[in-house]
């Protein structure tokens, strides 16, 4: 047994697959967007942008697929006690995420290959089961990783699981928060990412309106979901306050219970005396993060037996502290660009907003993987919630550092197969524009 390599090479695989999983789900969206704007205003640089997104979109699709199909392989080879035991609990998420995969890939294959096949309107109709099945299949998925966090819907009497609820687990405590919260997490990466390639070829030089469309359509629709990812956040946090108080204890390094506990940005967790040394402290800050009341008790590490306890203490409480940090400056950027496009109807003028713009793509990446880190690491040891410890659901089977090497590798090469198929579209001609047509009277 390899513990270690085995949750290396599932957070592999989750840290890969979840970038293309906010762009299944969030991207689409842009692109019928954009195909949504021609309609209405018949001005056919929309049209040629929808065209362009279409591309790059079953390419991030293809790639998807595969890093999907592995990760599915993966929770069986990798944890099948855990399959073995809570597979009937969850599997009926399991099948409907299997479902709303094969309704986005057919419609996927008929928006692709229908521009100048379909008419107009049902070219744009056909988009619109893509966004919706990715968002379900998303959701069936964000349901599994809530139930694994507040695991209900059934019951177990001397290890043996009975009295089975699907739709209870479905919507277990954890889910809508997490949904929520990955949703807007999705639109923002997506957002950002696509924004700031715009955003670096402005500052190559090329300032024409298909770079400039291009870049603050999602920058727009990005902005407006990232101030409300900080309302969501807080909504997370007090769940994880009163449901997984050992993981909040986490995320600070609260080793000792107490009232007005402080929160400290920056600094190093020592597990000997239970302290965070290094680091600037703001009196009680975490009651009122987790309570809203400053007097607050909050429940610390030595709580519980340190078995319990997650083991990377700092890893939990580093990656908190990247994804609040970006999120936050991602909020500035954000309010920043919607006050100065709702009062002068254009962006930002001056170097810096592109190079902001340009850094927010990573950013919005690196958050997204930091909130995903602090929320499996963070609770360890279980991987199902005070049921069911890591170490009694990994395989026995040996060789797991050897596949850690080989997929890695894979996911290497998937990277720059995805970035060599993305540059080449980027360096292709684009499609010349056609003459302009007067929008369709209303009858």
């Amino acid at each position: 047994m390899d513990l270690l390599a085995a949750r290396n090479l599932q957070a592999l695989s989750l840290g890969f697959h979840i970038i293309l999983v906010c762009f299944g789900v969030a991207f689409p969206i842009f692109v019928l967007t954009m195909e949504g704007l021609y309609l209405r205003t018949r001005d056919d640089l929309y049209r040629r942008i929808a065209r362009r997104w279409t591309k790059a979109m079953a390419i991030l699709f293809a790639v998807g697929v595969v890093s999907g199909t592995v990760l599915s392989f993966e929770l069986g080879i990798l944890w099948p006690e855990f399959m073995a035991k809570y597979g009937d609990v969850f599997g009926f998420a399991f099948a409907l995420e299997g479902t709303s995969f094969f309704v986005e890939a057919i419609f996927m294959a008929i928006y692709v290959y229908g521009w100048d096949r379909l008419s107009e309107r049902t070219h744009f109709l056909s988009g619109l089961p893509i966004p919706i099945a990715g968002f379900f299949g998303s959701l069936f998925v964000i349901s599994v990783n809530g139930w694994m966090n507040n695991p209900v819907g059934f019951d177990e009497v001397n290890g043996v699981v009975s009295n089975i609820n699907p739709i209870a687990a479905l919507f277990n405590g954890f889910f809508w928060h997490e949904l929520v919260h990955m949703l807007l997490a999705a639109i923002i990466v997506a957002g950002f990412m696509t924004a700031s390639v715009y955003a670096v070829a402005m500052l190559r030089g090329r300032r024409d309106r298909f770079v400039r469309v291009a870049m603050i359509v999602p920058l727009t629709i990005a902005a407006l979901a990232t101030p409300a990812q900080l309302i969501v956040g807080d909504w997370a946090a007090r769940t994880v306050t009163n449901d997984q108080p050992i993981k909040l204890a986490a995320i600070e390094g609260l080793g000792h219970t107490q009232s007005n506990a402080p929160w400290h940005l920056f600094g190093w967790y020592s597990a000997s005396d239970g302290e965070v040394h290094g680091g600037i402290a703001i009196p009680s800050m975490l009651s009122i993060l987790a309570y809203h009341d400053p007097n607050a008790t909050v429940q610390g590490l030595d709580s519980v037996p340190v078995a319990d306890q997650p083991g990377a203490i700092n890893t939990v409480r580093i990656a908190f502290q990247v994804m609040i940090i970006l999120g936050s400056g991602l909020a500035m950027l954000a309010v920043l660009h919607l006050w100065v496009w709702w009062r002068r109807r254009r962006i930002i003028k001056g170097k810096w907003f592109l190079f902001a713009v340009g850094a927010a793509g990573p950013a919005a990446i690196l958050a997204l993987e930091s909130g995903w880190i602090t929320t499996e690491v963070g609770r360890q040891p279980w991987i199902v919630y005070n049921y069911m410890r890591t170490t009694d659901a990994v395989t026995s089977a040996t060789g797991i550092p050897i596949a850690l090497i080989a997929m890695g590798v894979v996911y290497l090469g998937l990277m720059f197969g995805v970035i060599w198929a993305l540059r080449r579209l980027a360096h292709s001609p684009e499609e010349p524009e056609r003459p302009p047509v007067a929008p369709r009277a209303a009858s």
